[in-house]
């Protein structure tokens, strides 16, 4: 076990980018999100992903994902918006909780990414050079 920030860590940051890695390639299941009038659920499959550890906090990492549609159930808010096949891109980051079950592992942060610009242009200049980003 590591330690960061004063909590113990299960894994490091390229342990943890490795085992995401391999399950993301493993995982064929579709990625359930819930529509905004929480009468429908949309459905999603990851095509592709970058990681990209924060530069000055070594318990975020950033994944940069492109996701393609695949269908709904329910009724949904925006159905005009809605075209099985069509690409959405998502930003999200993991980070290595602090408190109760969660401290020490790495969990979904749950809130929009706040991303230094740095990072930013790292990872977007990752996800082109990796094909995430079609062009």
């Amino acid at each position: 076990m590591n330690k960061v920030s004063g909590v113990r860590v299960t894994e490091t940051v390229s342990q943890f980018i490795e085992r995401k890695n391999a399950q993301f390639l493993k995982d064929k299941v579709l990625i359930p999100m819930k529509d905004i009038g929480r009468r429908g659920k949309f459905f999603f499959r990851r095509e592709a992903w970058a990681f990209l550890p924060q530069h000055n906090l070594p318990e975020k990492v950033f994944v940069f994902e492109r996701l393609r549609k695949v269908k709904f159930t329910g009724r949904i808010s925006y159905g005009a918006a809605w075209r099985n096949g069509d690409i959405e891109y998502r930003i999200g980051y993991f980070i290595v909780g602090k408190i109760r079950g969660a401290r020490g592992r790495w969990v979904w942060g749950q809130f929009c990414p706040l991303i230094p610009a740095t990072d930013f242009k790292r990872l977007i200049s990752k996800a082109t050079k990796e094909k995430v980003i079609l062009s």
